[in-house]
């Protein structure tokens, strides 16, 4: 393949002596940019990360796309394709909330509701659990993290689109799984990208809690008279 899209597919340079995609550093790249508009509730969180995420695809599946790593992560690669189906419904939410709601954010955060976070438990523990057999019997490397990391992730995109709060906080579970395994299977820039989401998601769980305060401040209602104080 020639021209632009065939230098991005087969270019490579070399960071501490080891080859590296690319593709791997701009996909890393978008998904950088979409984190950053995400935190800022912006819309085009969205279709940025979906650009990230073809391009990723490639760099995890190593067998077919020819990388220079020796490892395939299947569950990474699976979760880019996921992580792709669950940026369109994301990207049709927070697009009819934005039209919706004028010149508010796309999304408006806030915390779970008890049953909410029960189900993001049972799923987590569910889908690592299967995720597990499942990517071992494919022949990826580090099944049980990969499969925590595809299932942690899929939960962290959903709960972004949903707006809740504690979707920061799944994220950070994400990322302490991904970089040690990043750094072990030879993906340097992935692994160092994870290490930016991580101190990023620190700060977006903090300004997304923020704005969940004042949101619940600005719609609690102010009582007019005593009865209504001490009620």
């Amino acid at each position: 393949m020639t021209g632009p899209l065939g230098w991005l597919l087969d270019a490579q340079v070399h960071l501490l002596g080891a080859p590296v995609l690319v593709r791997e550093i701009v996909g890393n790249g978008f998904g950088l940019a979409s984190a950053l508009l995400g935190l800022r509730r912006q819309v085009w969180a969205w279709p940025v990360g979906m650009i990230g995420n073809g391009l990723l695809f490639t760099v995890f599946l190593g067998g077919v796309f020819a990388t220079p790593q020796a490892h395939d992560l299947y569950g990474q690669a699976g979760r880019q394709v996921f992580f792709f189906a669950v940026s369109v419904y994301g990207w049709w939410r927070w697009s009819r909330n934005r039209r919706q709601g004028g010149d508010a954010p796309a999304v408006t955060p806030r915390w779970a509701t008890g049953r909410e976070r029960l189900g993001l438990l049972l799923a987590a523990a569910v889908g690592t659990a299967l995720g597990y057999p499942l990517l071992a019997a494919l022949g990826s490397w580090g099944p049980l993290p990969d499969a925590w990391i595809l299932t942690g992730s899929l939960l962290a995109t959903y709960g972004m689109a949903r707006g809740w709060v504690e979707f920061w906080l799944v994220w950070i579970a994400v990322d302490a799984v991904g970089v040690p395994l990043l750094l072990r299977g030879g993906f340097y820039p992935s692994a160092v990208m994870y290490l930016v989401y991580g101190a990023l998601c620190v700060w977006g769980f903090a300004a997304w809690w923020r704005s969940s305060r004042t949101v619940r401040a600005a719609t609690t209602p102010i009582p007019s008279t005593y009865s209504e104080v001490v009620a």
